[in-house]
């Protein structure tokens, strides 16, 4: 590098060097905003807050109002007013206002006389925290009147543990604060615990009185509570003179309920004002318990039943709202799979809203709210009437508390039905499920503890009920089976596209001679659909499966994966139950069966390949649903293929030939179906020989 190259940088470098030195930030410009805003800041702080020319003038005027009176014996008209954590007095004599009381502080107290002179050598950190009280006291008081003492202390908590539930009351609102349901554990935890139903982390309610100006809530109340007897707590507040309000609690653990009076007297006393129509608004973050999320988040939702009504429900598988202004709601449910929180008012719920807000991921499952209004009794001890059921959905039990809460129910609609809440399926399922499988699986369960010998019992039950259809099935199959070469022939002697409705009108008369029909073996698999169908919804919804071991399966209720593969299957995932495995299996070996058993499987190979698609189908469809209906399945098919085998053994198929071909030589008299499907295909053919007559005419 020479001289000049040298210089040249160098000069550069300088260049650069200045450049940034009268570019450069001036700190105190920039400074500037910060400095004045931290003065100003500093000055504000240091403006206590006794400068506040209202304040003296505030104090003063609610101590007059909200404060009790009392004529001194000098006749000088003294006022004394008690808030949390302060006592304000204040009496006027010849023109002269004086003040008297004090402020508890965490450290100590302040007098009032000295705070409102500004006493120079009161601190100054004392002095705000002091007006901090009584400003907030001030603002409670004008809000809850009598009821600001109750906005302070310390929350109290008392458990009743009866059993089958434990409830916990908080004295912070009043309310039932957490419930845990003793007969049953989580099965999402390493170590199964018993369900919390709901705790003050999850739900929270409070009741809200309308005034003409304002609304007053329960929430921030601190209620006396005190338990009475074993199993009912009262929360008060009193007011005063003889006036009060308050919530009495009391479980019934054999039913799942906790009844819940507001309770009053005098309370016109306490909320002056106040209208006839309460506010009740209850939240609850429902929670998941199971380890198969597909059908928690099915089976979850808020449900509702008007009064003369079918109960309703809100879309359980995206965020839903429903507002219900006319008529009244007898009750309303948070529910999820296998448990419920529902409230059922003995008066009625005039208007509520609902809302549902869906979660996708994560332990909670929906955001549900309530907002519904109740008329409220101001002139009856038992202004307003409520039970809670906080239990399992178990049929059973949900059906027999139509006799149980019969008080809570109208003279013209005593069914409050909430085994509306167990989803048994609709229509005709619904009725095989309440009138037939859940008798017998109750009843079986009374003598069986093992749920998985009871589900092949009740799969036993089902095939001994369907067993004359399945033989009815059984023979038209034999019966077309031993017609397959007459068909044959017929097929060879009209062969290609143009005799296809010859050839149909041919196997149909062979049919209509021999005494068959293809319909007769469909219409008794039809018949046993709806049983099949009422199973898939029986087993989700049947709690007694819930946490019951078999074989391998921990929980029959859930999916029982068993294996875990290294990478995910679309539409499937990665992890397989073995007892869908097994019924996949099962179901293709039952297709094959029956695929033989078809006279015309060998000439249809794309009707083939569709039915071994099907069972392939299934397992994606039934992987993640509850072992124990996987299993039933199962089961099914298995005793339906032994059966299949059973009556190729016993039925001589020689017999049912030489039978048909008696039949064949006899006059038979037409069905009805046959004249009108013969009267159809004749007429398809006049209309398909007009077609080529009128196109040969087009030709020429």
């Amino acid at each position: 590098m020479d001289k000049n190259t040298i210089t040249g940088l160098l000069l550069i470098g300088a260049l650069l060097m200045g450049f940034m030195y009268c570019n450069r930030p001036d700190e105190e410009k920039n400074n500037a905003p910060v400095q004045q805003q931290t003065a100003q800041a500093q000055e504000n702080n240091a403006k206590p807050l006794w400068a506040d020319s209202t304040f003296n003038e505030r104090v003063a005027t609610a101590v007059r109002v909200y404060g009790t009176a009392d004529t001194t014996a000098t006749g000088v008209a003294c006022h004394t007013l008690h808030i949390p954590d302060a006592t304000i007095s204040v009496s006027d004599s010849a023109g002269t206002r004086v003040y008297g009381g004090r402020v508890t502080l965490p450290d100590g107290t302040v007098e009032m006389d000295a705070l409102m002179r500004n006493d120079s050598i009161m601190n100054a950190y004392a002095r705000d925290a002091a007006i901090k009280i009584i400003n907030s006291g001030i603002d409670n008081y004008s809000r809850y009147g009598t009821l600001s003492k109750y906005l302070g202390g310390e929350d109290k908590t008392l458990t009743l543990n009866r059993g089958n539930m434990s409830v916990t009351f908080n004295s912070r609102g009043g309310v039932i604060e957490k419930v845990v349901l003793n007969g049953y554990k989580t099965e999402l935890t390493e170590k199964p615990e018993p369900i919390c139903l709901f705790d003050g982390q999850t739900a929270q309610y409070n009741f809200e009185f309308q005034t003409a100006s304002q609304r007053v809530a329960t929430a921030p109340l601190n209620f006396k509570m005190e338990q009475v007897g074993d199993s009912t707590v009262m929360m008060t507040l009193d007011g005063g003179d003889g006036a009060m309000m308050g919530v009495r609690y009391t479980i019934d653990q054999e039913h799942y309920l906790v009844k819940m009076d507001l309770v009053q007297n005098n309370v016109e006393k306490i909320i002056p004002g106040m209208k006839n129509t309460v506010t009740m608004r209850w939240v609850q973050k429902l929670q998941r318990n199971e380890v198969g999320r597909t059908f928690e988040e099915r089976f979850s939702g808020i449900y509702y039943k008007m009064d003369n009504e079918n109960p309703e429900d809100l879309d359980n598988y995206s965020d839903d709202n429903q507002k219900v202004n006319n008529g009244l709601i007898r009750w309303v449910a948070f529910k999820n799979q296998f448990f419920s929180s529902a409230i059922i008012s003995k008066d009625a719920f005039t208007s509520a809203d609902m809302n549902s807000v869906f979660i996708k991921e994560g332990n909670t499952l929906k955001d549900m709210s309530l907002e519904a209004q109740f008329r409220y009794d101001r002139n009856k001890a038992d202004a307003a009437q409520f039970v809670f059921y906080l239990g399992p959905n178990d049929y059973p039990l949900l059906s027999d508390l139509d006799d149980t809460l019969t008080a809570y129910a109208p003279d013209n609609d005593k069914d409050l039905q909430l085994n509306k809440l167990v989803q048994v399926g609709w229509g005709i399922f619904g009725w095989i499920n309440r009138f037939i499988v859940i008798p017998v699986f109750t009843f079986l369960s009374g003598f069986i503890s093992n749920y998985g010998i009871i589900i092949l019992l009740l799969t036993l039950f089902i095939k001994i009920i369907l067993f004359p259809l399945t033989y009815k099935s059984y023979m038209s199959q034999a019966k077309m089976r031993v017609l397959a070469p007459e068909i044959k022939e017929i097929n060879e002697k009209l062969p290609g596209k143009e005799n296809a409705i010859k050839r149909q009108q041919e196997t149909m008369k062979l049919y209509s001679k021999a005494g068959a029909s293809p319909f007769s073996g469909c219409l008794p698999m039809l018949l046993q659909m709806p049983v099949l169908i009422a199973m898939f919804s029986f087993f989700p919804s049947a709690i007694e499966l819930r946490g019951q071991s078999f074989l391998w399966v921990h929980d029959l209720s859930a999916p029982d994966y068993i294996f875990t593969l290294p990478f995910s299957i679309p539409f499937l995932g990665n992890k397989l139950s073995l007892f869908c495995l097994l019924m996949t299996a099962v179901n293709i070996i039952y297709t094959r069966i029956n695929m033989q058993n078809q006279p015309t499987s060998s000439t249809m190979p794309a009707m083939k390949w569709m039915m071994y698609l099907m069972p392939v189908m299934f397992l994606f469809f039934f992987n993640d649903y509850a072992a124990g209906l996987s299993y039933y399945y199962f089961t099914s098919l298995l005793i339906t293929i032994i059966q299949t085998y059973a009556f190729r053994y016993f039925i001589n198929e020689k017999k049912v030939r030489a039978q048909m071909l008696e039949n064949a030589k006899k006059t038979r008299k037409k069905s009805g179906f046959m004249a009108r499907l013969e009267a159809a295909q004749k007429k398809q053919e006049a209309l398909m020989r007009e077609q080529a007559r009128q196109n040969a005419k087009r030709r020429r």
